[in-house]
């Protein structure tokens, strides 16, 4: 796959990734934002996954996060240009060695249910829906 590589996300890409979500994102999160992105590139250096060309062009990125116990991914994105190549199972696969890494033995996906081209993605990734549970939120900010 042309020279498609996946790094972690430092500080200075907080702008890039905001930007790309835009786009490339399915909805927004209420984390979004310049503080939530920073935070998270602080307190855990490597979960922000990108995925970049040669040129530094942004195709993709996911969020690979671990609590110690469960992990959980967020944020898969790609490039509308850029999807069905491969992207977002590269990122994937870089999230689960990741994962494996740390200690992690299970993954959890937040997928919008209305985003019904994810869902391919993610099946023929080998994760599957749970309907057994539901997802709560309660937002703990305005």
């Amino acid at each position: 796959m042309e020279d498609l590589r996946i790094r972690a996300a430092g500080p200075s890409d907080v702008d890039a990734v905001l930007a790309f979500w835009k786009v490339a994102a399915e909805g927004t999160s209420i984390s979004d934002d310049r503080d939530g992105v920073e935070r998270l590139v602080a307190r855990d250096p490597g979960a922000l996954l990108l995925a970049e060309y040669g040129d530094g062009e942004l195709a993709g990125t996911v969020i690979a996060g671990f609590d110690g116990w469960r992990c959980h991914l967020y944020r898969l994105a790609v490039c509308p240009e850029r999807r069905r190549r491969g992207v977002g199972t590269a990122l994937l696969t870089a999230a689960e060695e990741r994962f494996a890494r740390l200690g992690g033995r299970r993954a959890d996906a937040m997928v919008l249910d209305r985003n019904a081209p994810a869902h391919h993605a993610w099946r023929a990734a080998g994760y599957a829906p749970q309907p057994q549970w539901s997802r709560w939120v309660k937002p703990l900010t305005d």
